[in-house]
């Protein structure tokens, strides 16, 4: 079961619920798949709109092997989810924000800010 603390979620992709996670190696996977400056560029990518279905795949692959499916990107992208490409687009635009949540930055920092690493 998926624990959003930790910044989970759960999907049903082919009838079956996958967890889905973004850990610290998760995130520099796709910082190098992606070819993304920092950290903050996948954040801005999605809020800016400039997702391409390749982005999303990668998000998806990395995310369900963080959550412990093994499973590649090319199995990842032929998973069917209920709802289509909007509802999964829908879910993880949600597991970025659990990821880069300020709330939970708020707690981990006791209300300080965390210093920009560009």
């Amino acid at each position: 079961m998926a624990n959003r603390r930790r910044g989970e979620i759960s999907i049903c992709l082919d009838d079956q619920t996958y967890r889905l996670c973004l850990t610290l190696a998760a995130l520099a996977e796709l910082e190098d798949s992606m070819e993304l400056d920092n950290i903050g560029s996948l954040a801005e990518r999605f809020s800016g709109g400039r997702v391409r279905s390749g982005d999303l795949i990668k998000i998806l692959g990395a995310a369900l092997r963080a959550g412990g499916a093994e499973i590649s990107d090319r199995e990842a992208a032929a998973m069917r989810c209920k709802g289509g490409a909007a509802a999964l687009t829908a879910a993880l635009v949600d597991l970025l924000r659990e990821t880069f949540s300020p709330d939970l930055e708020d707690a981990a920092t006791g209300g300080q800010s965390l210093p920009n690493p560009t």
